[in-house]
């Protein structure tokens, strides 16, 4: 969708405002500033424009699994014409900043994936005692059932510790979370699906000493919302309500992304009722509407068919396709009460004519 890619464009801008706003001189990407290797020449440079505006703040870019440094690959690419203020760290070598009182220590990736931990080499580097360590890294701290020696880009959590840092900034995970208090994943400034948890953010981090705890604090960065909705509606009230709450996430829902999914059982009439004020009106609202309603079935009512003036070949029809709610599998039922939903609408549609 061309508005999220350009929202992850907007992202960098947002950063930049913030880094301006709160005079920091430093922003640490931890791995995939590309979700791909292989981009056109603009898509590569697009991200650095950007970063190039805010001529005070340097950005600190690290190769992640999605953009490896492999061999004139796209960090090679990126070197001609790069911005001053813009430093690809794609060695694991330190980079000294702040008249060399502060190292970045980064662990970019030169593969998609590595068995290695790329941040090993961090124990042993050679850096003055007082210079504060800041590592830079991209992978996961979980090996999810797997043992150590299987994982992929598998990073120590508590390589702080063994490496006397003073903070270890992470990537991989989209989602910003806390490993431990000199650990942290920022997340991705703009989330980018419906299962990724705290997205949308930015780490601010505040570092003294290497042995002093640092003050992290989280920032929203992210313009658009991703929210999963699960309601249960067996009447008229329950859908009036789940109008009302979907219409007070916000004041501009054309941010939000909705996966609703819904259950229950209800009558044709409240079917029809339903498709009008939730499935219509916020598919026009929300930037993105994924509605489920795979499990919301209908019950056919004496009631809704009294209210038809109905006779001969279309009362036949109504009689049939109510059979086929009581006696099909679940496919036929599901394709019945669409039909007969459809029958209903467009003969109260006749008789409103």
């Amino acid at each position: 969708m061309g508005v999220l890619q350009n929202a992850r464009l907007n992202a960098i801008d947002r950063l930049g405002k913030i880094a301006v706003e709160q005079e920091l001189r430093h922003v640490l990407v931890a791995g995939d500033v590309y979700d791909a290797e292989n981009l056109s020449t603009k898509s590569l440079n697009q991200p650095l424009e950007r970063m190039r505006k805010y001529a005070d703040v340097n950005w600190y870019l690290l190769p992640g699994n999605h953009d490896p440094n492999r061999t004139n690959g796209l960090w090679y690419r990126l070197r001609r014409g790069l911005p001053k203020n813009v430093h690809i760290c794609d060695e694991s070598d330190p980079l000294f900043i702040e008249s060399d009182t502060v190292a970045i220590l980064p662990a970019p990736l030169h593969h998609k994936s590595t068995l290695e931990d790329p941040t090993e080499y961090m124990d042993s580097v050679d850096i003055p005692g007082e210079c504060i360590r800041i590592g830079l890294a991209h992978g996961s701290v979980s090996t999810f059932g797997a043992g150590e020696g299987a994982a992929t880009n598998y990073i120590n959590p508590d390589r702080p510790n063994t490496a006397g840092l003073a903070y270890l900034a992470l990537g991989d995970w989209h989602g910003q979370r806390e490993v431990n208090s000199r650990c942290w994943y920022s997340g991705t400034p703009e989330t980018d699906a419906f299962d990724v948890t705290e997205g949308g953010k930015a780490l601010i981090v505040s570092v003294n000493s290497n042995t002093s705890v640092p003050k992290v604090k989280s920032v929203l960065t992210g313009e658009f919302r991703w929210e999963t909705i699960s309601e249960t509606v067996a009447s008229r009230s329950d859908i009036e309500r789940l109008r009302t709450k979907l219409s007070g996430l916000d004041d501009h829902l054309e941010r939000y992304l909705v996966r609703l999914q819904v259950e229950g059982l209800i009558s044709l009439e409240e079917r029809t009722y339903f498709d009008e004020i939730i499935a219509e009106r916020f598919e026009a609202s929300f930037l993105h509407f994924d509605l489920d309603d795979e499990h919301l079935h209908v019950k056919v009512t004496d009631d809704d068919i009294a209210m038809l003036d109905i006779g001969g070949f279309v009362k036949a029809a109504v009689d049939e396709l109510r059979n086929q709610l009581v006696h099909s599998d679940e496919q036929v039922r599901k394709l019945a009460a669409q039909a007969l939903t459809r029958l209903y609408v467009e003969l109260k549609r006749m008789e409103a004519d």
